[in-house]
């Protein structure tokens, strides 16, 4: 089977289409997302709504829900508190709903499917780097875990002895990081999701263009801060 995975879209109409017409030619069998459907960007709606009627799994991110239980924007940066509040005011009633009821995690296929971590992911920590990436091994028995949250692609495994391929090695375990399809923030602009394939254990990570001046101008148009369109460009 092979799965199609996308986090981060942050309301990025542009992207997301890019992206859901990419996943329909690569023959996949299940999409699942892991979060944050919504923040940042100009047409949080119309993002959920492709989603919700694309997506076999949607998982809870930290905008959504702060999107829909606004004391949570308490923890936000200033840029992202106001963004949150722009994109309350744009969700229909029942794009709020379809968010309030999204799951934390997702397991199937020897799998964990997270937004954040596998450690208590409703905390919403981060993993940016390996020292961060290894503890959380402990914290779920899957083979393969796959996260967004910190929008940089990567991939973990518990050896760091081996050489990392996108073939999973049998015995190992592995912290995958899709990327963001919305707002990469590792320097490159294009988006970011990737394949698994459940019988071969292969990862197929994937980055695209699609047109991020569109996006940005909309960021500006909608009234949203200047520096959430002037990041888009920059891919970070």
């Amino acid at each position: 089977m092979r799965i199609a995975i996308i986090s981060d879209i942050h309301a990025n109409l542009e992207a997301l289409t890019v992206c859901l017409s990419l996943i329909k030619s690569l023959d996949v069998d299940r999409l699942v997302c892991l979060g944050d459907i919504v923040g940042y960007g100009p047409d949080p709606d119309a993002c959920v709504v492709a989603v919700r009627e694309t997506a076999d799994v949607v998982l809870l991110g930290n905008h959504d829900h702060a999107a829909v239980n606004i004391e949570a924007t308490r923890n936000f940066n200033p840029l992202a508190k106001e963004a949150v509040l722009w994109t309350r005011e744009r969700l229909s009633s029942e794009s709020l709903a379809f968010l309030q009821k999204r799951p934390l995690s997702h397991e199937e296929q020897d799998i964990l499917f997270v937004h954040s971590t596998p450690y208590r992911p409703e905390e919403w920590h981060y993993i940016f780097s390996w020292n961060e990436a290894i503890p959380q091994f402990e914290y779920f028995e899957q083979e393969v875990c796959f996260i967004g949250h910190s929008h940089l692609p990567q991939i973990y495994h518990n050896d760091v002895s081996k050489p990392l391929t996108l073939k999973l090695d049998a015995g190992m375990r592995y912290i995958i990081n899709v990327g963001s399809v919305g707002q990469p923030r590792d320097g490159d602009p294009r988006l970011s999701f990737g394949v698994f394939d459940t019988d071969t254990h292969e990862y197929l990570p994937i980055r695209a263009e699609y047109d991020v001046e569109a996006t940005a101008n909309k960021v500006l148009a909608g009234g949203l801060p200047q520096f959430l369109a002037e990041r888009l460009l920059k891919g970070r």
